[in-house]
């Protein structure tokens, strides 16, 4: 299979068939393999693409249309059941080749330990790049009952490969207490409970800087996004984190990447947690590709 073609047939609405033409490149990270609690993450992207056809294609926050965008979908990557680090290094792998072809990679999961190495791309070609993570878990473990491959270590991965200067956590309401120690200890920033607010002061810091954003669906509450692996109470609204998407959108950070991950549509019958994905990749293609 080429490069230039897409791995699987369902496409986000709007999407451009002709990879070349295209500056962005959507994407699916079917993988659940570490995951601590309920599985089914991994057929998230594929629902959050059909859900899509229910969306309309004009963003009113932001004035924009997809039609205004060139991306391709790109399908699926095909991982092997039950091989993290193989999974792992085919999905750097083919960051890396989105990358070194000037495209902007908007990912899909899948558990969030498939951020860790588009994260790790994303470094590679950025050497000044920023983590903004929203997320209700701190994902700072080294290991998850000994085992370092976990959805619970992409961003203390990262923090380390970067430093953990680099990395900004919002939303945050669950981890062990030693993670929140490390993160103390080596000055990274984790906001507590909310997001919008110390986001708005966080990203003038930030402006011209190279940013990567990943977005764990269950920062939102329950309410708002039953369908997650690991639901946590407490959580913000859909409204806040559109509106944190679009805090971030016209900001004069630069954003050169960006995931969303951790839906799993079996637990979430009415599809309210897959349809609010689908619009939240909406907003994200729209507002962070200028």
């Amino acid at each position: 299979m080429r490069f230039d073609e897409a791995y699987s047939g369902n496409v986000f609405i709007g999407a451009n068939p002709d990879y070349n033409e295209s500056k962005v490149v959507l994407y699916g990270m079917p993988m659940d393999w570490t995951v601590s609690y309920r599985p089914g993450s991994r057929f998230g992207p594929a629902r959050i693409r059909e859900v899509s056809i229910g969306l309309e294609e004009y963003s009113p926050y932001l004035d924009r249309e997809l039609f205004d965008l060139n991306y391709y979908d790109a399908g699926d990557i095909p991982l092997p059941f039950g091989n993290p680090q193989k999974s792992i290094d085919l999905i750097e792998d083919y960051v890396g080749k989105l990358l070194a072809e000037d495209k902007f990679p908007l990912g899909m999961g899948g558990e969030h330990l498939v951020s860790w190495p588009v994260m790790k791309a994303m470094a590679a070609k950025y050497k000044d790049l920023a983590i903004i993570h929203m997320d209700a878990h701190t994902d700072l473990r080294e290991h998850y009952e000994g085992e370092p491959l976990s959805h619970s270590t992409p961003i203390r991965k990262i923090a380390e490969h970067i430093g953990p200067k680099n990395v900004y956590s919002f939303g945050i309401r669950s981890g062990m207490k030693e993670e929140f120690d490390w993160a103390k200890e080596n000055g990274m920033h984790i906001s507590k409970f909310e997001v919008l607010e110390p986001l708005k002061e966080m990203l003038p810091k930030l402006a011209g800087r190279p940013v990567y954003v990943t977005i764990d669906i269950d920062v939102l509450d329950p309410a708002h996004a039953p369908g997650t692996g690991t639901v946590d109470a407490g959580g913000i609204t859909s409204k806040e984190l559109l509106a944190s998407i679009h805090e971030i959108a016209r900001s004069e950070v630069n954003v050169v990447g960006a995931d969303l991950v951790e839906v799993a549509p079996i637990y979430d019958h009415s599809e309210q947690t897959a349809n609010t994905a689908s619009k939240l990749i909406r907003e994200m293609m729209l507002g962070f590709v200028k």
